[in-house]
């Protein structure tokens, strides 16, 4: 009898969130859930588009959400260029209080160590506001740089039938202070079904610095990610993570 993934996802999924209501009980648990779509049409073209739902202040109460996407270009088979851009709304007591159109331009170069695949993803984004309760217009720009690793376990490569772990180390950069904007730390696990579907679950700190103090964040996440490839191209699947 082959070993159950299915199974095996979702008792670390309630492990995820058993241990976080006992180490985290002093903050708070947030959830932040995720649904991707990749469409790659050759070998160096695709477009990928996004949907998110977070929980921030009350893990059982939606209060942001994203919709964005994108097209990538394969530059060669390390280097990739992508430029995307995306809807943002965030909600302050079941009312929308900002919402934020946002445009970005981004570079991803990958290294292989053995079975271990590193990615390197730099990223400038534009980003314009609006306060739905005052009516204020304001804009601003932000510099991402993330660090992020997936291991196969049972595979060289993600195929299908193929459990994996990922983690990455994420800071964000501004030219306003406070200069150090955010910084996020994930690790999490995964199964990937077929060529077309997988998922994948974990753990999330972010911690955002502002004048007026920090704020911490424990993600709780999950999310399905749907791939149509309409190519012979032999490259392992990518797994989108968190973002």
């Amino acid at each position: 009898m082959g070993f159950d993934y299915i199974c095996a996802v979702k008792k670390l999924s309630f492990l995820f969130l058993f241990v976080g209501s006992l180490v985290f009980g002093q903050d708070h648990l947030s959830g932040f859930n995720m649904m991707s779509f990749t469409y790659k049409a050759s070998p160096k073209w695709m477009a990928y588009v996004e949907l998110q739902t977070r929980a921030r202040r009350d893990y059982t109460v939606i209060d942001y959400y994203e919709t964005k996407g994108g097209i990538g270009y394969n530059i060669t088979k390390n280097n990739q260029v992508f430029v995307g851009a995306g809807r943002y709304g965030t909600y302050e007591k079941m009312k929308i209080s900002q919402e934020e159109f946002r445009m970005w331009l981004q570079y991803t170069f990958t290294q292989r160590l053995g079975k271990l695949k590193l990615d390197h993803r730099g990223r400038a984004e534009q980003r314009y506001f609006y306060a739905s309760q005052t009516g204020e217009h304001t804009k601003a720009n932000r510099f991402r740089y993330r660090l992020s690793a997936t291991l196969p376990i049972n595979k060289d490569k993600v195929q299908e039938e193929t459990f994996f772990v990922n983690a990455f180390e994420e800071i964000f950069l501004g030219p306003v202070d406070p200069n150090f904007k955010r910084n996020r730390t994930f690790a999490g696990f995964g199964y990937q079904f077929n060529h077309s579907l997988s998922v994948t679950s974990g753990y999330m700190f972010q911690r955002e610095f502002a004048l007026k103090g920090n704020d911490n964040f424990h993600f709780l996440y999950f999310a399905l990610n749907f791939t149509i490839d309409g190519t012979d191209d032999e490259k392992d699947i990518v797994i989108p993570m968190v973002d």
